[in-house]
């Protein structure tokens, strides 16, 4: 290992060293999908959201369009809007403008990223106070104090909830609950079950920008923890899972390999994945049921026409007794 290697094993993010040594040595083999949203990796999802078969964005963009009135009458003015994993933040400007906002609170993992879109946001609504705030928002958040004693409104579109283990989804929702705080609201974009035929080249499309987006993964382990993966053994592989109502996307080793991460050795046999994303689809009932499990309470909902995706707004109401 190279003097530069060694320092960037040193540097690298301790929780995405622990992650990545930890996921590859279980079995089957698997890497959380927070690890992808390096700048390069946002670059990519920034792409994927504009490819014709990735069908989420531009649907959940034209229904928060068509919501937003609503959901303003629902919330009312005032409210810190908090948004957790907020990436390029390209949604928010709908919500933002058609509501009145006290504060706005982009919360994402992506450090360059999230303070390069925050300066956008706050130059295109220069009377909302903007607080950027670099976190994992998996893990509990501190946000500003300048928003602490304000009623909140988060925001997490994406249908990122699906992207999660449903326990664990779960146990987001609750810290989110117990960041915002009672009598706080929460809007958020589901992913409904659909045609096969639909979901997967969502993650798998013909100009292979899901599959580079699946393999810098590997470029970022090589760069930042002295790894010497090779790239070009593995395959981008997208499969829809229909016991567990998901999508599910993998970096297949194509031939046996044999590398090193962070002076640790690994091998894998060809055909041998590594597990990187899940994206669970729920139907209406199941996306109700998970919000309520997680503290939240339902008061609007909003559908496309295909009924592709949802848009819910909740509420984290007071825990009725047990009957």
């Amino acid at each position: 290992m190279t003097v530069m290697e060694r320092t960037q094993v040193v540097t690298a993010d301790p929780r995405f060293r622990a992650d990545v040594l930890a996921g590859l040595a279980m079995r089957p083999r698997a890497i959380p999908a927070r690890w992808f949203y390096d700048r390069r990796g946002s670059e990519l999802f920034e792409e994927i959201t504009r490819l014709p078969e990735y069908y989420l964005t531009r649907t959940e963009t034209a229904l928060l369009h068509a919501a937003v009135p609503e959901v303003a009458r629902l919330t009312g003015p005032g409210r810190a809007v908090v948004e957790f994993g907020s990436g390029s933040s390209t949604k928010t400007p709908i919500l933002l403008g058609g509501i009145l906002p006290a504060a706005y609170v982009p919360i994402d993992i992506s450090g360059d990223f999230l303070r390069a879109a925050a300066a956008e946001l706050q130059q295109a609504f220069p009377a909302v106070p903007v607080h950027a705030v670099e976190a994992d928002f998996l893990q509990p958040v501190a946000l500003p104090h300048g928003v602490s004693g304000m009623p909140k409104l988060g925001f997490f579109p994406g249908s990122t909830i699906g992207n999660m283990e449903p326990h664990a989804a779960v146990d987001l929702l609750r810290a989110m609950r117990g960041s915002l705080g009672e009598g706080a609201q929460l809007l958020i974009g589901i992913d409904r079950v659909k045609a096969q035929a639909v979901l997967v080249p969502a993650y798998d499309d013909a100009q292979g920008v899901t599959a580079a987006f699946n393999c810098n993964l590997l470029e970022r382990i090589n760069r930042e923890l002295g790894g010497s993966v090779p790239v070009e053994a593995f395959a981008h592989r997208a499969v829809w899972n229909d016991a567990a109502s998901r999508i599910e996307m993998h970096l297949e080793a194509v031939r046996d390999v044999a590398f090193e991460v962070a002076g640790e050795a690994f091998a894998m046999g060809a055909g041998e994945t590594i597990h990187t994303e899940n994206s669970h689809k729920y139907g209406a009932r199941g996306a109700r049921v998970l919000l309520r499990a997680g503290g939240w309470t339902p008061v609007g909902e909003w559908s496309d026409p295909d009924g592709w995706f949802a848009l819910i707004l909740a509420e984290a109401q007071g825990f009725a007794a047990a009957p």
